[in-house]
């Protein structure tokens, strides 16, 4: 993974460990898109904190405005997501791999243990 993949993932990271920020995310999987109006209108923060939370989302890019006359709708961008997936997915085989060779060496060790 290049230094520019890894500042990629760790802004999407830092995107969604906020609840609010993951909440819109939902929201917009399910409907589609919608504008911040219709957004706050679902969520227990004003209109102007969904417009922060959503041009948050925009700069790691979760998700794209569109403007359709004075209203701007957004909606999910999956890419950054499945990139995100595909490091965890990585980065679990990883431990997995390692742990795997825990366990190997832990298991000779009681083997060699066992025949002394």
């Amino acid at each position: 993974m290049t230094s520019s993949d890894t500042e990629a993932v760790d802004g999407v990271l830092a995107a969604l460990a906020d609840p609010t920020r993951r909440r819109l995310l939902d929201l917009l999987a399910v409907q589609g898109e919608a504008t911040a109006t219709t957004l706050a209108e679902r969520l227990p923060v004003s209109r102007q904190a969904v417009v922060k939370h959503l041009s948050v989302l925009d700069a790691v890019g979760l998700v794209s405005g569109s403007r359709i006359g004075r209203e701007v709708r957004y909606s999910v961008r999956p890419a950054m997501l499945n990139a995100t997936a595909q490091w965890m997915s990585a980065l679990a085989a990883d431990w997995d791999r390692r742990l795997a060779t825990i366990k190997e060496a832990a298991e000779a060790a009681e083997r060699s243990a066992e025949g002394s």
